[in-house]
């Protein structure tokens, strides 16, 4: 059994995903085969929620610059 992840696509009034080349070739997988799969949804982090409730950033003070 081989893991990978891709992306689904719109084919007319379908949904399709495509096994990259590598896994078909791994798989030796041909047109009409049957394959079992197990789908799991990948679970977006949201970045800014993460830093509720943070203290603000403070500027530091690097002394004499030439900036």
């Amino acid at each position: 059994m081989v893991m990978t992840e891709t992306k689904i696509k719109q084919w007319g009034n379908s949904l399709g995903l495509i096994i990259p080349k590598e896994i078909v070739k791994l798989e030796d997988l041909n047109e009409g085969d049957t394959v079992k799969l197990e789908i799991s949804k990948e679970k977006r982090i949201d970045a800014f929620g993460m830093f509720k409730g943070a203290p603000p950033f403070a500027k530091e003070d690097k002394g004499d610059s030439d900036f």
